[in-house]
């Protein structure tokens, strides 16, 4: 392997979606008016519900024309894994939607990129550096990577994966991402259908004119895979040879909380 990778509203099923509106990929929305469960529009006043471990830290954003508080999981040096758990956990029977906005940057190549995790092992859990991604030993789990470095068993650098029991080396489902994972910010939607067993993941590039992208769909029984009905959720990352500094400027979650 190489070196360089570390409730206020229940939203009961996409049977509710019948009363969401739909995004121009298809994919069901929460309508306005629903509370969110997690609302970071920015990541400011984050720091008392947010628990970060390793190299991840709030930070003002560099560089920006309106400068903001942001959740970097890792600051661009060699061998660092981040984490960052939300302490509100998630009933994971119902189902949830995760919309974060990231932007992974720094030296080209970058390495190694970043996963949305859902796991129960605590809000202290850090995984290992490198191709680790940050949540390799985390378990059970399931994380879904947004990954910029090709190690021996992934298919290039610029791919989205889901993987089972915080084991990177093993993915369940992976895809080519049809924008850029580094170098330009882009928006990631998630979504559960805890009715249907099914998880979808979708992509959308900031540049004018870009449209939602379904790019990964997966059949699981979330719950029984964590092996409990609540579980927290959150991000990790890693770098290793290669570095990047690996930010998420806003995170939404709309579900059910515990």
């Amino acid at each position: 392997m190489s070196s360089s990778r570390s409730s206020r509203v229940v939203w009961g099923g996409l049977a509710a979606a019948l009363t969401l509106s739909i995004a121009a990929a298809g994919a069901p929305a929460l309508a306005a008016d629903d509370d969110p469960l997690i609302d970071y529009p920015t990541f400011k006043g984050a720091g008392k519900s947010l628990d970060r471990n390793g190299a991840a830290d709030l930070i003002l954003s560099s560089g920006d024309k309106v400068r903001q508080k942001i959740l970097r999981l890792t600051p661009g040096g060699y061998r660092q894994s981040g984490s960052a758990w939300s302490l509100e956990k998630l009933d994971v029977t119902q189902s949830f939607e995760s919309a974060f906005k990231v932007y992974l940057h720094h030296f080209r190549p970058g390495a190694d990129g970043i996963a949305f995790v859902v796991q129960t092992e605590g809000p202290r859990a850090l995984g290992g550096w490198g191709g680790g991604l940050g949540y390799r030993g985390i378990k059970p789990s399931l994380a879904v990577e947004f990954d910029t470095y090709q190690n021996s068993y992934d298919p290039s650098r610029n791919h989205l994966a889901v993987v089972l029991g915080g084991n990177p080396d093993y993915q369940e489902d992976t895809t080519e991402a049809p924008i850029p994972l580094f170098g330009k910010p882009f928006n990631a939607r998630i979504v559960y259908d805890a009715e249907d067993h099914r998880l979808r993941v979708y992509v959308k590039a900031l540049s004018a004119g870009s449209t939602e992208q379904l790019v990964l769909e997966r059949g699981i029984d979330l719950a029984q895979h964590v092996r409990d009905s609540e579980a927290w959720i959150g991000f990790t990352a890693s770098t290793g040879t290669g570095l990047s500094k690996q930010d998420i400027y806003s995170w939404t979650v709309h579900g059910s909380g515990v």
